[in-house]
């Protein structure tokens, strides 16, 4: 409508600040339109609705986030499945998740999350998926907004170990685990020891710095065993504990990978 303006220009009219303090009043949470919050300070309000901010209200500094999200099996974890579903700002989202992207929603936070993080669409802006999952495994995956975290695990990712679980069928001699352990080329990538070892009789435990995606059924397939499933459990110092099929939360400030 033609006498409707920006919520940013509003807000600043009414509460006599700067239009910028009022992009990060709206950016913050912090403003609801006719007692729904709002946070894009370009939203057309009209004269008629009401603009309100809220109690406790502050002017913060949103700083970048990282998410740890559990992958469930079936839902892509790949650079172009992050790109299709866009960021995570574009929520509320309806339908069934496509990607491990689409869970990062208020409801699937982990109970007792304990970053203090309050949930606002400014701080899913570019959010990057620094971990690529294979859409058949499961486990932790990682989405960043924070320069150091993706330079460490994508930049130098090859030198960040990884857990994995997989669960496989068939039958494994002495050569074949030390064939496994010494490595195996893959797509180009020399062959670096890994440490494989049973963890029961159908679950092997593999941990290794940053597998290509596929290399980890490529080498079971080559000592002879099928590979039934894959769970990722570790990403460096970072262990899924706690994180339930289809949850997330926020690394703390102290978690290093």
């Amino acid at each position: 409508m033609s006498d409707s303006v920006r919520l940013a220009k509003r807000l600043a009219v009414e509460q006599s600040c700067s239009r910028g303090d009022a992009e990060r009043y709206v950016e913050g949470g912090w403003v609801a339109v006719n007692g729904k919050v709002v946070e894009e300070p370009g939203f057309r309000v009209r004269p008629d609705q009401e603009v309100r901010l809220l109690p406790g209200a502050r002017l913060e500094e949103i700083r970048p986030v990282t998410v740890l999200v559990h992958k469930p099996a079936g839902l892509s974890a790949s650079l172009s499945a992050s790109l299709a579903s866009g960021p995570a700002a574009d929520l509320p989202r309806s339908g069934p998740a496509r990607s491990a992207l689409d869970l990062i929603l208020p409801d699937n936070l982990m109970p007792g999350d304990r970053s203090g993080q309050r949930y606002l669409k400014r701080m899913f802006h570019g959010l990057a998926l620094a971990t690529p999952l294979e859409r058949a495994a499961s486990g932790l995956v990682v989405y960043s907004q924070e320069y150091a975290v993706t330079r460490k695990l994508v930049q130098e990712g090859r030198d960040v170990e990884q857990e994995y679980i997989a669960q496989v069928r068939g039958t494994l001699d002495a050569a074949g685990l030390a064939r496994l352990q010494r490595g195996l080329p893959y797509e180009g990538r020399p062959a670096v020891p890994m440490k494989v070892s049973w963890q029961n009789e159908t679950h092997l435990r593999f941990a290794l710095k940053t597998p290509a995606l596929g290399f980890i059924e490529y080498a079971c397939d080559s000592v002879g065993l099928q590979l039934q499933a894959l769970r990722r459990i570790r990403i460096g110092r970072l262990p899924m504990a706690g994180l339930a099929v289809g949850q997330w939360r926020y690394r703390l400030g102290y978690e290093r990978f």
